[in-house]
């Protein structure tokens, strides 16, 4: 009994001393292999080992939205209760930030919290059951994806840099009419294949644009600019499974992709921002040369510091919500 009472007391104590920090206003990210993780005191630390010496490096917990442990690496129960506590998704993936074989999934462990809001799970589900209602949030998911993508690249030097512009005529031609087959399309489906084709056409625009040559996009292709691709998509996808764990939002809930695959809806808040920031800066990254790390620092200055993905992602939902969601009776 005095054990448990001082374990309870611990964990009071770390929480305590946490400062509070929105996830929306966080501003870390960190990708860890070859190294231990484990707590030391009241902080977050990892090791890593260089010959005959072990070198610590503290996490800053409370700024820290999500945490990815790739190849080679280890954490203890006691530093998993403290990142829960402070709020923060974990992760396990393979190297890179991406699965080590292609039908693999990050697999999440979301921190267990009784105190996150409920009116946007309860606005979600008013209408999620209503195949009607589904379909026009999935359409509005759509148009808030294009509009991001429109207002980002008017913004971003790094692209104009690379001859990617959203004024030209080319890609205006490309936005109008997925806008226009986003009004017209029947069913979800058809927005699958609308998406489909889109994304085709804004690769091929990109690729001509920056000069960039023959490309292909192949999950499991091992050039420079599909593995950025790979590799951003999955931090896009760890910041929509932020976005939606801090609304209280389950992500068996999709509206576009995937209804039968539990973690569906994180691929439908992850392309509020893939084709705005992803895309464009893996082709960029990989006519510059850079290496993997360099793209990961590029991506996540746009990310978190410049955009603020987790801000535009969770200010989506809660709209999509204000917009469909059926009062409480």
């Amino acid at each position: 009994m005095e054990l448990k009472k001082r374990i309870l007391a611990n964990i009071l104590s770390e929480k305590k001393h946490l400062k509070t920090i929105l996830q929306s206003k966080r501003a870390n990210i960190y990708y860890l292999e070859y190294c231990r993780v484990l707590q030391n005191g009241g902080r977050v630390e990892y090791i890593t080992q260089e010959k005959d010496k072990q070198a610590y490096w503290n996490i800053p917990i409370a700024n820290t939205t999500v945490i990815l442990l790739g190849t080679g690496t280890s954490i203890t129960q006691a530093a998993v209760r403290l990142l829960a506590s402070a709020g923060v998704m974990i992760g396990f993936c393979g190297g890179d930030g991406t699965p080590l074989f292609a039908g693999n999934e990050i697999e999440w462990m979301s921190p267990q919290s009784e105190y996150r809001p409920t009116e946007y799970v309860q606005g979600w589900l008013s209408f999620w059951f209503n195949p009607e209602k589904r379909l026009h949030v999935a359409k509005e998911l759509q148009s808030l994806r294009l509009n991001h993508i429109g207002n980002i690249w008017r913004k971003e030097p790094l692209y104009k840099e690379c001859g990617i512009y959203a004024d030209d005529q080319e890609f205006e031609s490309i936005m109008s009419d997925m806008a226009s087959n986003i009004d017209n399309a029947a069913s979800v489906q058809n927005l699958l294949e609308i998406e489909g084709r889109t994304t085709k056409r804004i690769y091929a625009y990109i690729v001509r644009s920056t000069g960039f040559g023959a490309f292909k996009r192949n999950h499991e292709g091992t050039d420079a600019a599909n593995i950025f691709l790979n590799h951003g998509n999955y931090l896009a996808y760890g910041l929509a499974a932020t976005a939606l764990w801090t609304l209280g939002i389950p992500h068996s809930f999709a509206v576009m992709h995937g209804k039968t695959r539990r973690g569906a809806l994180v691929f439908d808040i992850a392309d509020l921002i893939k084709d705005a920031i992803v895309l464009p800066t893996a082709f960029v990254c990989a006519l510059r040369g850079d290496d993997e790390r360099k793209f990961r620092e590029t991506l996540m200055n746009l990310l978190i510091d410049k955009y603020s993905a987790i801000d535009i992602m969770i200010e989506s939902i809660k709209f999509v919500c204000a917009q469909y969601a059926e009062p409480v009776k």
